[in-house]
């Protein structure tokens, strides 16, 4: 997906031109049409060629992705989750503490 909102429109040689390790063709026309079925990408004939675009913008997608990975790995806890993701750090730089900071007081005067 991150492919597909840099180029506007990839297609799936494309995609794998951008992959560090890609996999093989097959799998990321795979992939690309399971983004299709769920709704996430649509795609256009250019000569025998797919051409995938997104259906909705990225900042919905990012929230999606989210989500899953709370619902499907972390029981659904918010704390648990950025907990894990503080700990994936070796050393937040201040400002980013500053701001976790100001996002949880934020969060807790308006009740959530």
């Amino acid at each position: 997906m991150d492919i597909v909102y840099r180029m506007k429109e990839a297609t799936a040689a494309d995609v794998m031109d951008h992959l560090p390790e890609a996999p093989s063709y097959s799998a990321v026309r795979a992939m690309l049409r399971i983004l299709e079925d769920r709704g996430y990408l649509e795609h256009r004939r250019d000569g025998t060629r797919y051409v995938y675009s997104a259906t909705i913008p990225r900042e919905d997608a990012q929230s999606s992705a989210l989500e899953r990975v709370v619902s499907t790995f972390f029981d659904n806890s918010v704390s648990e989750t950025v907990a894990a993701l503080i700990n994936m750090s070796d050393e937040l730089p201040e400002e980013e503490l500053d701001r976790l900071s100001e996002l949880i007081r934020k969060a807790k005067k308006e009740g959530r």
